[in-house]
C-alpha cells in the first residue's frame, strides 16, 4: 500500500466494503470484517470497538491483497481456508465444496430422528467432501463412529485432516469411492448432499460457486437427479435393519427425488425445511432394510 495512504481501521473497512458492494457482494460489511480480523489476529468486536487503530504497512499491504481476492468473488472460506459448520471449524478449499448453512438441516434432521445420544450408531456420509456432515454428526453422538466415502482423492485428505484436527480421527474412517462401489457392512443411518446442481445452469451460479468450488461437487447432470438415481439404486445394499437415509437436495427437488424414491422401493419419511422456509432435506427409509 503506498505511503500516505490512511491505513486506520475505519477507513480501511470502509473503502473495502465500498468496493466489495461495487462488486456485487452481498456480505461485504462482514466479509470486509472477517478478512481485517483475518490479517491482524483481532476479534471481530475488538475491530469494531476500535476504528481509529491504525495497521502496520505489513498488514494494510496484506489486507489489501485479501480483498482484492474477494473483489475478483473468490469465497471468503478459500480466501481464509477455514470455514464454521455446525460450530465446527473446518478446513476448506478449493478440493471441495464450502459447507452452507442449508446443510445444517440435515443435522438437525438426524438428530430428530435419533434422538439417543449415546446410541452406538454407524453413520455413512456419501460424497464426503470436507467431511462437514460426518464431523457434525460425531459431535453429537459421542458413542457412534462413521465412514465418509468421495471420488475426490484431495477432498478425502481434507476430510481426514478436519477429523483428526477435531478430535474425532478414532471414531472416523476415509474412502475412497463412486458411492457404495466397494464400500462393506451396512449403516444405521446413512447421509449425503449429492451434486444437484443443473448442468446448464452451472455457469449462472454466483461467481463464488461456478468459480470457485469443483464442479463435479455441484453437477447433478441434465436435471440435476443423476446422483439420487445412482444413491436409491446402491442404498440399499448398505442400509442396516430400520436404517434412515438424510438427503439433501435443491430448492424444487423435492418431488422429484421423492417420486424417484419411490419408485426404488423406498419411503419417504418427511420432507425438512431450512431457515428459509425451502424442501432441503428428504428422510427416507426402505422396506427391504426393515
Amino acid at each position: 500500500m503506498p505511503d500516505g495512504v490512511p491505513r486506520g481501521v475505519r477507513h480501511l473497512l470502509a473503502d473495502a466494503r465500498a468496493r466489495l458492494e461495487v462488486a456485487g457482494v452481498d456480505t461485504a460489511s462482514l466479509d470486509a470484517r472477517l478478512l481485517l480480523s483475518h490479517v491482524t489476529g483481532r476479534e471481530a468486536a475488538w475491530i469494531l470497538a476500535h476504528p481509529e487503530a491504525e495497521l502496520s504497512t505489513a498488514e494494510a499491504d496484506a489486507y489489501e491483497a485479501l480483498v482484492m481476492r474477494r473483489v475478483a468473488r473468490e469465497p471468503v472460506s478459500h480466501i481464509l481456508g477455514m470455514r464454521e459448520f455446525w460450530s465446527l471449524s473446518l478446513t476448506t478449499g478449493p478440493d471441495v465444496l464450502t459447507p452452507r448453512p442449508d446443510s445444517e438441516t440435515l443435522i438437525e434432521a438426524v438428530l430428530d430422528y435419533r434422538p439417543g445420544r449415546m446410541d452406538d450408531l454407524r453413520f455413512l456420509d456419501l460424497g464426503t467432501g470436507s467431511g462437514c456432515l460426518l464431523l457434525a454428526l460425531l459431535s453429537e453422538y459421542s458413542q457412534a463412529s462413521g465412514l465418509g466415502v468421495d471420488i475426490s482423492e484431495p477432498a478425502l485428505r481434507i476430510a481426514e485432516a478436519n477429523a483428526m484436527r477435531l478430535g474425532f480421527g478414532a471414531r472416523s474412517a476415509w474412502q475412497l469411492s463412486d458411492w457404495t462401489a466397494g464400500i462393506e457392512g451396512r449403516f444405521d443411518v446413512i447421509v449425503a448432499n449429492p451434486p444437484y446442481i443443473e448442468t446448464a445452469a452451472i455457469d449462472a451460479l454466483e461467481p463464488e460457486a461456478a468459480r470457485y468450488e469443483p464442479r463435479a461437487a455441484l453437477d447433478g447432470g441434465v436435471d440435476g437427479c443423476d446422483p439420487y438415481r445412482l444413491l436409491f439404486a446402491q442404498l440399499p445394499r448398505v442400509m442396516k435393519e430400520n436404517a434412515l437415509v438424510f438427503l439433501e437436495h435443491g430448492a424444487g427437488q423435492s418431488d422429484a427425488i421423492c417420486t424417484l424414491g419411490e419408485a426404488a422401493g423406498f419411503r419417504v419419511v418427511q420432507l425438512c425445511r431450512d431457515l428459509a422456509d425451502i424442501d432441503r432435506v428428504v428422510v427416507l427409509e426402505h422396506s427391504a432394510a426393515r
